[in-house]
């Protein structure tokens, strides 16, 4: 089926995955007028569409057998791989020229690994990266940055509209993913740069309410942090981006650089904080790393064990 980029849309979609980000993108999705099958491991969560009018499905091959699109938003590598090569049997039960976007962030390989098996099925196969947390997705605000063909991306454009205020064209299959790592490093540095100038200001005497505020109201703060920076001043780590996908996405920064022999010092330095303040097991927001820095033992105290070791 063709999706039209002007009329009303019809194309019947699916979406597998429906956590965070997954369940506000697919709400919006429904909200514009998409016929819409779900599926997600969580039955319960699937359940709770049926006020929108979706379709919940027994599986993800059985999600695949009766739609046009299939979208995905899913926690890894290995979900992934398991949705579309493994258990799930997505390809296997896909249409032949059914269309895939798949939203999560993965390895440019793994998304490119997706494109040649797409193509073989006589499938397209879009990677559509997301930016933005969950109050972007909520009101349809995120940014996108899709890998694959041109023309694909361009006949997705209904979709894109109904969950986006900006959409990128980066190129061949694996790019949209690959800017998505981009950006999540500046995301993930600027959050720790926010953390450690935070500490330096409370061990300097400033009072932590006006840090905080003025601070925020500066040009070196990035819009992103913003907010960020007034639900830490409260203390609220509620998560709108888990601390648990920022240190995924870290490793997959690293796990490139490494393969690419790119020396990438500043992320080699705050990878191992946000993965000490994930190992605490809660479920936070990334910016817990603010915490982190301010709950660190004193200075003279950690230059103390680097001296003994």
């Amino acid at each position: 089926m063709q999706l039209d980029q002007v009329n009303t849309p019809r194309a019947h979609l699916g979406f597998i995955g429906l956590g965070y980000l997954g369940s506000r993108i697919a709400r919006r999705l429904a909200a514009a007028g998409f016929p819409l099958t779900v599926w997600d491991r969580d039955p319960a969560r699937a359940a709770e569409f049926s006020d929108v009018g979706a379709r919940v499905s027994s599986g993800a091959a059985e999600l695949a057998r009766g739609v046009d699109v299939v979208l995905s938003s899913l926690t890894d590598d290995a979900v992934v791989e398991d949705v579309y090569f493994g258990t799930g049997k997505v390809l296997e039960n896909a249409a032949r020229g059914a269309r895939i976007i798949e939203l999560s962030t993965i390895a440019p390989r793994t998304a490119k690994r997706l494109h040649e098996a797409g193509r073989a099925y006589g499938i397209s196969v879009l990677d559509v990266a997301v930016s933005g947390s969950t109050p972007a997705a909520e009101s349809g605000k995120l940014t996108l940055f899709g890998g694959g063909e041109r023309r694909d991306f361009d006949a997705a454009e209904p979709i894109f509209r109904a969950i986006a205020a900006q959409s990128f064209y980066m190129g061949s299959g694996g790019s949209g993913v690959a800017m998505k790592l981009v950006v999540n490093t500046v995301l993930g540095l600027g959050m720790q740069a926010i953390a450690e100038s935070l500490a330096l200001g409370s061990s300097l005497g400033l009072s932590r309410d006006l840090l905080f505020d003025t601070l925020a109201k500066t040009a070196v703060v990035a819009p992103a942090h913003i907010g960020k920076l007034a639900s830490a001043k409260r203390a609220d780590y509620t998560p709108q981006f888990p601390i648990r996908l920022m240190q995924k996405d870290f490793a997959l920064i690293l796990s490139e650089a490494a393969r690419l022999k790119l020396w990438m010092p500043a992320t080699e330095a705050a990878a191992p904080v946000n993965t000490a303040e994930a190992a605490t097991g809660g479920e936070e927001d990334f910016s817990a790393v603010v915490r982190h820095m301010e709950q660190q033992p004193h200075a003279s105290d950690i230059f103390k064990r680097r001296t003994d070791l």
